[in-house]
């Protein structure tokens, strides 16, 4: 009994070598574009290397599962194994032959071919995919909208879903696309809503999106048993073509815009900061618009990187000065797709006070011709003076020289650079330093002390380092 068993166990677990094989197949071999497409591996044969197969007829395969099956024929005992992977091809293909070990012995599967034809529209569908724009003729870079449409029947059922965007290759996305989703009549409709402009000029196109949608149905396997799967089918949208043509009038930026510059003071004390906020708003490439820094004489300009949120451009700027200024007008030239033709805009100059401020005033020397003559005749009778009307010429004389020797000196600004760089007053130290901000050194401080005063940082600096480009730059 005990051999009879063994026996048995034998049967089962050791298939027979005539039953060894594989063969390959597919459960449509004629098949619209969209649908899916399972293909089998039938193998005969106890222990199977199972094949990495990710692709096949170019695309990516959607699905695998593998199946067991223990069988009996003329009294033998086979075990067959059966490996499926889901596929939608796009076009006619043939699936090559692929080598399998079976038992240690590799094995060589048959070609499969797959016919893939047109699709056709559904006369009452359950998924409907929709791609419009307003308009085809666009500038490259004018704004414009491109809606998507999905739609599903009430009625329809699926197990899962896989949206597949349309390919808007020369096209730049302002950001990711809006939804919403409403019914309409027998439809529940999901919109989402692209900003899109084109980059380059010419004939540019967008192809459909794909709505893959999983289903479940049952069909006999290969053993003519009754068995569930999960089945997928594609609807695909239809495709846009857009000409784009280059913005006329040799125009950088286009839409139609409003300029707008605003400051929190025109009043300020000196070497204080005044805020400038300058804002764009409208539509348009937005995203194409480069800082402005304008040039103020005497005046240190500060500029942060813009920002651009919806339908509006937004900079700040401060600006630090130790006398009166006027901030100059900001321009933007664009060309107006309203109007059709290329406008200028531009803010108003605004003038900044300077509480305190010295104006300028110019030194003028005047020659006094009377002295001259008085100093000549003086010269002339000096051989005749006294000695004590001598050494008070002397006297005069010396005093005279050294008051030039002052005035070229002017040990006065040096005392000025000195108090210019204590290191307590950072407006000042700030001013004195702004002209050498090339150099690295000089930079960083001066980015400390930008911190300091205008972002409410409380760093420290080197006042060594300080006093050695001080030192360089002949400022003290």
């Amino acid at each position: 009994m005990k051999n009879l068993g063994r026996a048995f166990l034998a049967l089962v677990l050791i298939p027979n070598a005539i039953y060894a094989g594989v063969t390959a197949s597919v459960d449509y071999a004629s098949v619209s574009v969209g649908d899916t497409v399972t293909y089998s591996i039938k193998v005969d044969g106890n222990d199977l290397q199972r094949p990495i197969i990710d692709r096949l007829c170019g695309g990516g395969v959607i699905a695998t599962s593998a199946q067991t099956n223990i069988e009996m024929i003329n009294g033998n005992y086979a075990k067959t194994k059966i490996l499926s992977y889901q596929f939608m091809p796009q076009e006619n293909c043939l699936i090559e032959p692929m080598d399998i070990v079976v038992d240690g012995k590799t094995q060589r599967t048959n070609a499969v071919k797959v016919e893939v034809k047109p699709a056709t529209a559904d006369v009452n569908p359950d998924f409907v995919v929709e791609l419009s724009v307003a308009k085809k003729d666009v500038y490259v870079g004018e704004p414009f909208e491109m809606v998507t449409l999905i739609k599903q029947k009430h009625s329809a059922q699926a197990l899962d879903s896989k949206f597949v965007v349309p390919d808007m290759s020369g096209f730049w996305k302002s950001s990711e696309p809006t939804q919403e989703k409403y019914d309409e009549g027998a439809f529940t409709i999901t919109k989402l809503t692209y900003g899109l402009s084109a980059q380059r000029e010419g004939e540019l196109k967008i192809t459909p999106a794909q709505l893959a949608i999983a289903t479940r149905s049952g069909r006999r396997d290969m053993w003519g048993s009754f068995a569930q799967e999960v089945k997928w089918k594609s609807y695909f949208s239809n495709a846009l073509s857009l000409n784009a043509a280059p913005i006329p009038d040799g125009a950088k930026f286009i839409g139609d815009f409003v300029i707008k510059a605003t400051v929190d003071k025109s009043s300020i004390n000196p070497n204080e900061a005044v805020n400038v906020t300058l804002e764009i708003s409208g539509e348009g490439n937005l995203e194409d618009i480069v800082k402005f820094k304008p040039y103020v004489k005497d005046v240190s300009v500060f500029d942060e990187k813009p920002v651009v949120a919806g339908n509006k451009f937004t900079q700040k700027l401060a600006l630090v000065g130790d006398g009166d200024f006027t901030i100059p007008a900001f321009t933007l030239t664009f060309f107006n797709t309203r109007t059709k033709t290329k406008e200028t805009i531009a803010t108003k100059e605004i003038a900044i006070k300077v509480n305190g401020a010295k104006p300028a005033r110019e030194l003028i020397v005047k020659r006094d011709e009377a002295a001259d003559a008085t100093s000549e005749q003086a010269d002339a009778s000096v051989s005749q003076a006294p000695v004590s009307t001598i050494w008070t010429a002397l006297a005069f004389a010396l005093g005279l020289a050294l008051g030039v020797a002052l005035a070229l000196s002017k040990p006065w600004e040096r005392l000025k650079k000195e108090k210019a760089f204590d290191i307590r007053d950072e407006k000042k130290l700030l001013m004195a330093l702004l002209p050498f901000k090339d150099d690295e050194e000089v930079g960083e401080i001066v980015d400390i002390l930008e911190g300091n005063l205008y972002s409410n940082g409380v760093k420290a600096i080197d006042k060594k380092t300080l006093k050695e480009l001080a030192k360089k730059y002949n400022l003290v």
